[in-house]
């Protein structure tokens, strides 16, 4: 009954090397010593590790401690991503979607994206939202790119709260609920999102879903048009331009909402 406790104490002593060569590659990453880290994930990925293969994936993509090589890329991140790494999946499925190092397939980008998503993935659920709202690689669905865009949401991910806040705006894929939108737009518009801000600004300045508030409007257009997001810029040179009119004329400001365009989603920008 001796020998499994001693053979388990052997193991216990037995150094975790795979995970000390993983640890010293990505020391080699952060302080910059690409050539370093890139010997040390090609050693561990010819064995099989999926993190180390991944991560060799990237540094052929992005050309970190070896030449720029897509087609290599590619070829490390389907060894990782048959593996179930979740990044690597997610990676195989942007240069599906992009068509780089491999011809484009939108069809085999949304299969690795929703195994990535599948996964807990944030920015494959958000590509999951993009890809049923345009139909890319699978059939349009409207419902179910709220289901993807509320996942990566609930997780903080501020296009996706923007997507979703953008879907309650409009009616698309669930009940029309301005309040909800203006909830999620909120969400990203408070971490600087200029597309929620300006978003928020319209609900404020047209009184839907939130108390109506000029200044409130002007203040989430003001910070959108900051960051030089057009459609703000317009609608705050519109509402000062009232303002200064009718401060001229002792008289009320016409802050009346004009029609604004509804918020349309917008394609995948993230690889």
């Amino acid at each position: 009954m001796k020998r499994p406790l001693f053979y388990c104490f052997l193991l216990l002593c037995i150094p975790p090397l795979t995970y000390a060569d993983i640890n010293t590659a990505n020391d080699a990453l952060a302080r910059g010593d690409y050539a370093a880290a890139f010997r040390e994930f090609q050693q561990l990925a010819d064995a099989g590790d999926a993190r180390a293969q991944s991560n060799l994936g990237y540094m052929y993509y992005v050309g970190e401690g070896v030449d720029q090589n897509y087609e290599q890329a590619v070829a490390w991140y389907r060894e990782a991503a048959s593996q179930g790494d979740k990044d690597a999946q997610y990676n195989l499925a942007v240069a599906y979607a992009f068509g780089e190092g491999i011809k484009q397939d939108y069809k085999e980008a949304a299969q690795w994206y929703r195994r990535a998503a599948e996964q807990g993935h944030i920015l494959a659920q958000y590509s999951m939202g993009i890809s049923y709202s345009f139909g890319e690689g699978i059939a349009q669905n409207s419902a179910e790119a709220v289901k993807w865009f509320r996942a990566a949401a609930d997780q903080g991910y501020e296009r996706a709260q923007v997507q979703l806040g953008s879907k309650y705006h409009t009616g698309d894929g669930v009940p029309q609920d301005y309040v909800q939108a203006a909830t999620w737009y909120r969400k990203a518009a408070d971490r600087g999102n200029a597309a929620a801000q300006y978003n928020l600004g319209t609900l404020y300045r047209s009184g839907r879903g939130v108390e109506q508030d000029y200044n409130q409007a002007l203040r989430w257009f003001r910070l959108a048009a900051d960051q030089g997001y057009a459609a703000a810029q317009n609608e705050l040179a519109s509402m000062e331009r009232a303002i200064a009119g009718a401060a001229r004329t002792n008289a009320q400001p016409n802050l009346q909402t004009r029609q604004l365009p509804q918020p349309q989603p917008r394609r995948r920008q993230d690889r």
